[in-house]
């Protein structure tokens, strides 16, 4: 499981701050929030765990100059069920939870950092199976196929350093779409990169 406290990541791409990201982790809840730097757009997520960690429950506001949505969803068994609301109403949603019962929340890099303490605690170095996805601007969710690996600790393709005995992840959300992910001795997540060149990176945490 994660370290309960409170955790603050910068959202770069190149030298440009783009967003905060700001996360409360505690033994059964997660809650999330992401700010874009124009101030503009909000991201936000409150998730409750079950006993073994996996997300139970959890709900979700997308906000912006233009639009608003909100969704909750629950794990039901092997379904996950939720509904999202918009001005144009209500879309209910049905999808198939993979083995593990794992949840990508909207992109959040805490809900990322999540299922990767879960790979860790398995202790497997190399997984693949379903996620329940949650995407960040729409917040439907799909179920899709992702892979994760231990990999090299010099982070040489994408230059993510490691932080002292920690350990770095090949990730792939989607085919083609790969991130390197630092992760230390304590499991936080300490840096995120992708093959697009965005970087999230841990600047506080606070047991």
């Amino acid at each position: 499981m994660l370290g309960a406290g409170a955790y603050r990541y910068e959202i770069r791409q190149g030298a440009t701050v783009v967003a905060v990201e700001e996360a409360r982790v505690a033994p059964k809840a997660i809650t999330a929030t992401r700010r874009e730097a124009d101030g503009l757009t909000v991201r936000e997520a409150d998730a409750t765990l079950d006993d073994a960690g996996r997300i139970e429950r959890i709900s979700l506001r997308y906000a912006s100059s233009l639009f608003r949505r909100d969704a909750s969803y629950r794990a039901d068994g092997d379904s996950f069920r939720g509904n999202v609301s918009a001005m144009a109403g209500r879309n209910e949603i049905v999808i198939k939870l993979g083995r593990f019962g794992e949840i990508d929340g909207a992109d959040l890099t805490i809900f990322r950092a999540l299922i990767l303490a879960h790979v860790r605690e398995r202790g497997q170095i190399r997984w693949t199976g379903r996620v329940a996805v949650i995407d960040h601007n729409t917040l439907a969710a799909a179920s899709l196929k992702q892979t994760c690996r231990l990999g090299d600790a010099r982070g040489a393709a994408l230059g993510v350093s490691v932080p002292g005995d920690g350990s770095l992840w090949i990730y792939e959300a989607r085919m083609g779409d790969v991130e390197e992910i630092a992760v230390d001795r304590t499991g936080s997540v300490v840096r995120r990169r992708d093959s697009r060149g965005s970087e999230s990176r841990l600047i506080d945490f606070k047991p």
